[in-house]
């Protein structure tokens, strides 16, 4: 079985590859996770590797035959990666093309021409949003860093001020915004649409990422007034190069993709009709595959070209830009074993039986399964996958609108409160200069924001649509 769809599992239920009951497969779960937290908190593993052996645990712990476990563990890992594997390269290479052509300085120079005093925050928060979409989190903090010790020191800002907002922005998309791993491993285990998705996404992101940037970072900077630490600021990509792409080309060629999986979800609401031609082709137009491939193949020219690359360095680009992300892909894939041994093992099929009775709303238990992933791993993207792939059966009778807040509502939970098993919390603390308390005050807290209001404004969404 490669894959399991969420209206097979509601209407007939495949049989698991275990009769445990609901008490053995409880402890057969909490048992799985606490190995993974174990093997990746206290010995260091990778955590591709403790995805892999914690399923291999649930899969014993619930009694499943080990032939069967693997098989499991196997098919979800080949479905993950088949479902986002190529939207994750095509992605780190748009992000690696605006990084080294120098779009990315050109979007920060151009919006912090314009901004000054109070409105630097907000500009910050805009220049994170922006970047953010295509870049991974961490490639986008390295990319932000040297701007945000930059604008501190010449404007002798606290860095707080300034750099919260960037991090709000920056980790707001890594949550919760597609092309970003973890929404759409989520969209996929639950079947959501993605253009609905992404359009409700940016609906509850716009008023997270205020509330967790520019208004928060005036009481940061109250609790942690720290200057910008003059060694952490390493050079530009763009000091080397002779010219640069300019704004307009470049913020349209970032925007791309975003806007052609909203047109076809527009267009799907508007048409609602599969043999219309109009909708056929913006079906197709605004797959996320040939959305991001088109935005590539337009970043070649637009970035790479503008930026006088000849044929051979945009080739080095792109061969740079799949090397680090072995290791996201790996880890992905191996949350999508877990995920599927998760379904394999019947226990999506105990949580739906046992929601039965409960009085939770799906959207707040997907949130809380997250947030317990979350805090127990370091990893949000884990946290997604893992939360998504126990809470997916509950989205089988959910209307479009209410699976894709299933999705979101998982994705802020996986951002709730970053700690010392968090990579992020690292690279924060030491890009920043500062203290495990004085991070744990503002990157913590921001974090934890960002999740609480997220959370409640996807909760006050699933009220109205």
């Amino acid at each position: 079985m490669t894959r399991l769809s969420v209206e097979m599992l509601a209407a007939d239920p495949v049989e698991p590859i275990t009769s445990a009951g609901h008490a053995q497969l409880g402890i057969a779960v909490l048992a799985g996770i606490a190995v993974i937290v174990l093997l990746i908190t206290k010995f260091k593993l990778h955590a591709f590797l403790a995805l892999t052996i914690g399923s291999l645990a649930l899969g014993a712990f619930a009694g499943a035959p080990l032939d069967k476990a693997i098989t499991s563990f196997s098919s979800g890992l080949g479905s993950t990666v088949a479902g986002v594997g190529v939207l994750i390269a095509l992605g780190a290479i748009l992000g690696k093309l605006l990084a080294d052509s120098g779009g990315a300085d050109q979007i920060v120079d151009t919006i912090l021409a314009k901004a000054g005093g109070r409105s630097m925050p907000w500009a910050m928060v805009l220049i994170a949003s922006v970047i953010g979409l295509p870049l991974f989190f961490e490639v986008g903090i390295v990319l932000l860093i040297p701007v945000v010790l930059m604008v501190a020191k010449r404007g002798n800002y606290s860095l707080m001020r300034i750099g919260i907002p960037a991090l709000a922005g920056l980790s707001v998309m890594h949550g919760l915004i597609p092309p970003h791993p973890g929404p759409l491993v989520a969209i996929d285990a639950v079947k959501a649409n993605l253009g609905v998705t992404l359009a409700l996404g940016i609906l509850v992101a716009v008023p997270t990422v205020i509330i967790a940037g520019p208004l928060f970072s005036r009481y940061a900077t109250r609790w942690v007034d720290v200057p910008a630490p003059e060694k952490m600021i390493p050079q530009r990509a763009s000091e080397d190069l002779e010219k640069r792409p300019g704004f307009g080309v470049t913020i349209a060629t970032v925007l791309l993709p975003v806007v052609l999986m909203l047109a076809k979800a527009l267009v799907d609401i508007i048409i609602d009709d599969p043999e219309n031609m109009v909708q056929r082709v913006f079906d197709v137009i605004g797959s996320p595959l040939i959305a991001l491939l088109a935005a590539v193949l337009v970043a070649l020219f637009t970035l790479g070209r503008a930026a006088g690359f000849t044929r051979d360095r945009i080739s080095s680009t792109v061969e740079k830009s799949l090397a680090p992300i072995a290791g996201i892909l790996l880890i992905v894939g191996a949350g999508g074993g877990f995920k599927q041994t998760l379904i394999d093992s019947g226990v999506g099929q105990m949580i739906l039986d046992i929601s039965k009775d409960w009085s939770i709303p799906a959207l707040l238990l997907g949130w809380l399964i997250a947030v317990a992933i979350r805090l127990a791993t370091g990893s949000a993207t884990v946290a997604t996958i893992s939360a998504a792939g126990l809470v997916a059966p509950l989205a089988a009778d959910m209307s479009t609108a209410h699976t894709s807040l299933l999705v979101l509502a998982i994705g802020a939970g996986s951002l709730f409160f970053s700690h010392v098993n968090d990579a992020g919390f690292w690279l924060v603390k030491e890009y920043f200069g500062l203290s495990v308390g004085q991070t744990i005050k503002t990157w913590s807290v921001m974090e934890t924001i960002i999740s609480v209001v997220a959370g409640g404004l996807v909760l006050l969404l699933s009220l109205v649509i």
